[in-house]
């Protein structure tokens, strides 16, 4: 089982722009998505039967520009017994705070295209290591209060 953070790294250039000389939210959500599924689908080993299932929104929090360069950093933060959901989070090189965030999860289809246990499980130590985005996760799951 391969827990390390999944990294990707891309040069915001002309193209991923939006009018306002920005990086467009859909080409931001599209290499967000592409990371939280990489670290799915190399903690399960089969990428070929891993799809996502939700995005759980996403939060911008600052802008980048053409010519930033940008790391995109996905670790498993939550496994249900049919789940897994991932955390990532996008920063500019070199900054600690992150310009987007966002959780995704995925499952694993069967031979019948339906999701099925993956039979993972998530070690106390690295609960312990990553509590923050494990807690955040679990948040996620909790039903919204009625009005």
């Amino acid at each position: 089982m391969r827990l390390e953070a999944s990294i990707l790294t891309r040069l915001v250039k002309s193209e991923d722009l939006n009018h306002h000389r920005t990086l467009f939210a859909g080409r931001a959500a599209s290499w967000l998505v592409e990371a939280s599924f990489l670290a799915a689908a190399r903690l399960t080993g089969e990428p070929a039967r891993v799809v996502c299932l939700q995005v759980h929104g996403m939060l911008f929090r600052r802008p980048a520009r053409a010519g930033d360069i940008l790391e995109i950093r996905s670790r498993v933060a939550h496994l249900g017994t049919k789940s897994i959901t991932v955390h990532t989070e996008c920063r500019r090189d070199g900054d600690e705070l992150a310009l987007v965030s966002t959780f995704a999860t995925f499952v694993v289809l069967g031979d019948d295209d339906r999701a099925v246990p993956h039979g993972l499980v998530l070690s106390d130590a690295y609960l312990a290591e990553h509590r923050a985005i494990c807690d955040a996760a679990a948040a996620l799951r909790r039903p919204a209060p009625s009005p």
